[in-house]
């Protein structure tokens, strides 16, 4: 289904729009146009099929023939000058890609895995990779497992991901699901100046991690403990032997060994 740049324009706070049959990196795109310094913003990258997509660190995604790759390169000082908050912009990010898709999954339980993906019936749709730049710029970058399906995935990711074809049998057109996304972003991103801990408790409702023993690496270490959900400020919440501990920044790891949850499909 073709993407119509004008309406996404018309009916969002999208200033432009860029779609390509091929790139490599729609965050890559996105970093080399806040370079170039070329248009207006914010600018919407979007692609329909991305061949080198990045994850958090040296992490990988795999977009699948039907996914949906787009990256939002913005000035992120609209939405608040306190870097502190970066977390609450990917978690932002989270909470609108699971309002938008889970009216399309009755039935389903959808929901974060703390920090940057969305899961939906136990098995990841949708990872985020926010990166800030110089200047106050952000690049909010995010791929939703949409019309493709995991059967054209490597067999190690089968069991790992789902996409929201696969879970209804239902192709959906990328254009009115990204006016949504975007309509609930901007709600969400104005309440960070004035009312960050909104978001936060909006993040906290859907996390599906409570209740489940997690490991996270942060800060050299290794925390252990149980998951009792996310904090206003965005950060993620473990019960460990030692108390409460609060996490801001880390890699969840399983048994020892890393998930690498944002190379999964995303």
């Amino acid at each position: 289904m073709s993407l119509d740049a004008d309406r996404l324009v018309r009916e969002t706070f999208i200033a432009r729009v860029e779609h390509h049959r091929v790139l490599e990196s729609t965050n890559d795109r996105a970093k080399l146009c806040a370079a170039e310094e070329t248009g207006p913003l914010p600018l919407l990258i979007v692609a329909d099929q991305q061949t080198a997509g990045r994850g958090r660190g040296s992490n990988r995604w795999w977009t699948g023939p039907g996914a949906l790759a787009f990256s939002l390169l913005a000035d992120g000082r609209s939405w608040s000058a306190d870097y502190s908050r970066g977390p609450l912009v990917s978690l932002s990010a989270a909470v609108a890609v699971t309002q938008t898709v889970g009216p399309l999954l009755p039935g389903l339980e959808v929901g974060i895995h703390w920090p940057n993906d969305v899961f939906a019936a136990g098995r990841k749709l949708a990872g985020i990779l926010v990166e800030t730049l110089a200047g106050g710029r952000c690049v909010v970058g995010i791929g939703l497992n949409l019309n493709n399906t995991m059967l054209d995935a490597p067999a190690e990711l089968r069991a790992l991901a789902s996409t929201v074809f696969d879970l209804t049998g239902t192709r959906h057109d990328s254009t009115p699901l990204l006016i949504a996304f975007l309509q609930r972003l901007a709600a969400l991103l104005g309440q960070l100046p004035a009312s960050p801990e909104s978001v936060g408790r909006f993040a906290d409702r859907l996390c599906l991690q409570r209740g489940q023993t997690l490991s996270i690496e942060s800060g050299g270490k290794t925390i252990r403990g149980e998951c009792v959900g996310i904090a206003s400020d965005g950060a993620l919440l473990l019960d460990t032997p030692l108390g409460r501990e609060r996490i801001v920044t880390g890699v969840l790891t399983a048994g020892g060994s890393r998930t690498r949850r944002s190379a999964f499909p995303a």
